[in-house]
């Protein structure tokens, strides 16, 4: 069976500037071929078994040769697979989709276009540079940096230089002499203002301004780098006025999230929303305990329960999974009081068409064990599906009180556990849902590289220590450390470690607000 090619436009680098239909694309893909500025965060939308190959194309040090990915994307989809060409901005403004489109037609590969915000328009707009505004550009013109045959020059400086509307260069910082030069000798006004944006629409974004006769200078100075856009024209100037981006709280800042993938969605979104970038580390796997007897035989004997607790989002899923699975719903629990450990399990309930009886203010096991003391006897009966490692505070409080049944539905793997940090072999190597490996996080707090880290609970802070090395300890004194609430707090102090910020309620929002107020 034929397979198909997607030319798909990843945007300029804001992770939500993806179009859904590409979005869709990416989940479906065999194989993704993705540029170096596509978004990798994109990578991860994939599924289990997608291959990915790395082409590059940083300018003149490309991966693989145009040539070379023009017969790799053909070759896979005549292997018969789905295959996402990830380009950077849209396809077909100076991607050369048109070429990729090309070949796979002259090979008789079906293919199909995903258009892209190009970073000529998107990397303006953060910028805070509208590329036409009716008191400044009627139009706009979007010329190459840099041209195929670097012995000819295919550009009319002349015919440029008279347009009134926003000139805009791609891949041209390092022809930034020439096209400022040629410009003024073709009659532009050498005071035209001028802006170079580096990394457009990324937490690493960074503009300089200036005027066609001062912008070089001003580059070699401040030493400004590839990818960057040049934007001339007189629309330049409402940057202070229009520039939103900049100024979100965590622009500019790296966070390090080490909370479950599965789990860190509020935490990932919150930050990138403000502007800041997310490197997830996750400290521990979840791994559900299959054909879990206890917890099926738990399930045909609920009619003889009074409460259900729930302390996690994942026992929730593991839970309603397996309830599924015996052909029974939400009306089975009817009689039962259902527990909440906090309002986000709370919430993950309630998606399900479930209102928690009792949710405690302070999502720990003592404010929930207070609340249930008041209200038990003996004659109730506790189901408590958990971890194979959770504390064993709750059985311990309640059953003194009346019978409980903890039951272990899913393991809680640790990062330590995943790795033979003995073998030098594995060392480097990333475990599943990790972007980094032990030694590139090391190498990053090393470097002081880290604004800040999160920790959503007690383990995390001690399987972080654990599987960094109590001897590279010292060097989260580099970096602030947020903390969800008094007893991560706690066991992060227990490391001789600082909390730079503790959040005010057990919540990621409030995490989120601890860290834009730092």
């Amino acid at each position: 069976m034929a397979g198909k090619v997607y030319l798909i436009g990843a945007g300029p680098g804001d992770y939500k500037l993806l179009t859904l239909k590409a979005l869709e694309c990416l989940k479906q893909a065999d194989v993704i071929v993705y540029d170096r500025l596509a978004n990798e965060d994109y990578l991860k939308l994939a599924k289990e078994d997608c291959e990915y190959i790395d082409a590059g194309k940083a300018s003149s040090q490309h991966t693989l040769p145009q040539e070379d990915i023009n017969a790799v994307i053909a070759s896979k989809a005549l292997e018969g697979k789905i295959v996402a060409r990830l380009k950077g901005g849209d396809p077909y403004v100076f991607g050369r989709g048109g070429e990729e489109g090309q070949y796979l037609r002259e090979r008789g590969i079906a293919f199909e276009v995903i258009p892209g915000i190009t970073s000529a328009i998107g990397g303006l707009c953060y910028a805070g540079i509208p590329i036409t505004h009716r008191d400044y550009a009627s139009s706009f013109h979007v010329i190459t940096g840099h041209l195929k045959d670097k012995t000819k020059d295919e550009i009319n400086w002349q015919a440029l230089a008279q347009l009134k509307g926003t000139l805009v260069f791609l891949m041209g910082v390092a022809n930034l002499e020439k096209i400022t030069k040629n410009l003024i000798r073709e009659g532009k006004s050498k005071d035209t203002p001028v802006a170079l944006i580096s990394w457009a629409t990324r937490y690493n974004q960074s503009v300089v301004t200036g005027t066609l006769e001062t912008i070089y200078e001003i580059a070699l100075k401040e030493d400004v780098k590839p990818p960057t856009l040049i934007a001339i024209g007189e629309v330049v100037k409402l940057r202070e006025e229009l520039n939103f981006f900049e100024k979100k709280k965590l622009f500019g800042k790296t966070v390090l999230v080490t909370r479950t993938r599965s789990q860190s969605s509020q935490l990932v979104d919150g930050i990138r929303e403000q502007g800041g970038r997310t490197i997830e580390f996750p400290m521990i796997q979840i791994q559900k305990i299959e054909d879990n007897k206890f917890l099926q035989e738990a399930i045909r004997s609920l009619k003889k329960y009074t409460y259900l607790i729930f302390t996690s989002q994942n026992a929730i899923e593991i839970f309603f999974e397996q309830l599924l699975k015996m052909e029974l719903d939400a009306r089975a629990l009817a009689h039962l009081q259902i527990v909440a450990i906090g309002n986000a399990t709370a919430k993950v309930l309630r998606e399900r068409g479930i209102i928690a009886d009792i949710v405690p203010e302070k999502a720990v096991a003592e404010s929930l064990c207070e609340i249930l003391q008041e209200k038990l006897t003996k004659e109730d009966y506790i189901l408590l599906p958990n971890s194979s490692c959770a504390r064993p505070y709750i059985k311990e409080v309640l059953g003194n009180l009346c019978e409980v049944d903890e039951i272990a539905v899913y393991h809680t793997l640790t990062a330590r556990e995943m790795y033979d940090l003995k073998s030098d072999s594995v060392k480097s190597a990333k475990f599943k849902d990790q972007d980094l490996s032990r030694e590139e996080l090391i190498k990053l707090l090393e470097h002081k590289q880290l604004d800040y880290i999160t920790f959503t609970s007690s383990s995390t802070i001690n399987y972080f220590i654990e599987f960094i090395g109590n001897e590279n300890k010292s060097l989260l004194e580099n970096t602030k450390l947020i903390s969800i609430g008094t007893i991560t707090s706690d066991a992060i102090r227990s490391h001789g470690l600082e909390v730079h910020k503790e959040a005010e309620v057990p919540t990621i929002a409030s995490m989120l607000e601890s860290m834009y107020e730092s």
